[in-house]
């Protein structure tokens, strides 16, 4: 049987919903913190049951008869989270085990790294060195930066038609859908062991990049502006915005800046035999759905 945890987030559904293209669904579970939420996903076939990385004893039922278990990371990725994270992933790797498990795998990321600039790349190099030690065989999915993440820095941008943001790098933008897709794939034919190569979108954009194609597919400009991180940490500061999650945005500019997720690379096409989805393909559907 096949554990995916974290099912009823966006990424967790999403790999159920490929895997469900690919194995009986008897043969699929989830581990989630309200099954009520995945009622439908029970009405389908799927064995829901309740997990939480904070409660072992409930892993441990959500992981009964397992063969594989997609940890999908745990949210608690701030900076002053990254103990409890590392953690309930610690939980999850030593109950997986415990359970007879023989392959983990892990939603990481691109980026990650133990000294990077932005907390979760933290988090993630942690929790490989934990898979690492535990003894089972895993696969450490590194991830491309989520598209959506794009989406949501550039919403106030098509409001105000000024894109304002710190200096950057370039970011293999990548899709939620192309992710799930490369994973199932992964998962249902046993494809890599160890790390993956970095699962990405064929470009790497900068903030200039977004607000160029954003420009095209609205038709209207969209102007980027270049503040200094200081104005930026006023401006969000001003606007309300918690100051841990100003300092995971201005962590998440600072590690693009030199390059963290620029890199871009054919495996992700390879598993999913297309072309990836492409930022402008992401944008467009995303207003089209609103």
């Amino acid at each position: 049987m096949i554990i995916v945890t974290g099912a009823n987030g966006k990424l967790g559904r999403a790999v159920v919903e490929q895997l469900l293209k690919r194995v009986p669904a008897e043969q699929i579970g989830v581990s989630v913190r309200d099954p009520n939420q995945a009622q439908e996903l029970r009405e389908r076939g799927v064995r829901v049951r309740r997990g939480d990385f904070d409660d072992a004893e409930s892993l441990h039922h959500a992981f009964e008869g397992a063969s594989q278990v997609l940890i999908v990371s745990s949210g608690i990725m701030g900076e002053a989270d990254i103990p409890r994270g590392i953690q309930q992933h610690q939980t999850a790797i030593d109950t997986a085990k415990k359970a007879g498990v023989s392959q983990v795998l892990y939603t990481s990321h691109m980026g990650s790294s133990p000294t990077s600039h932005f907390a979760p790349m933290i988090h993630h190099a942690a929790t490989e060195k934990l898979l690492e030690a535990s003894g089972i065989a895993f696969t450490s999915l590194r991830n491309g930066y989520y598209a959506a993440s794009a989406l949501m820095m550039i919403g106030e941008a098509i409001k105000t038609g000024e894109l304002i943001a710190p200096e950057d790098g370039p970011v293999a933008w990548t899709a939620h859908f192309d992710l799930a897709e490369a994973t199932a794939a992964i998962i249902s034919e046993k494809k890599i062991d160890g790390m993956t190569p970095n699962l990405t979108g064929s470009e790497a954009i900068d903030m200039e990049g977004i607000a160029t194609i954003a420009s095209e597919v609205l038709g209207r400009t969209i102007r980027r502006i270049v503040v200094s991180d200081e104005e930026f940490r006023d401006r969000m500061m001003a606007q309300g915005v918690p100051e841990t999650s100003i300092n995971m945005r201005m962590g998440m500019f600072r590690a693009s800046r030199q390059g963290d997720f620029a890199q871009v690379d054919p495996a992700l096409a390879d598993l999913i035999g297309r072309p990836p989805k492409s930022f402008r393909e992401v944008l467009k559907e995303s207003i089209s759905h609103e």
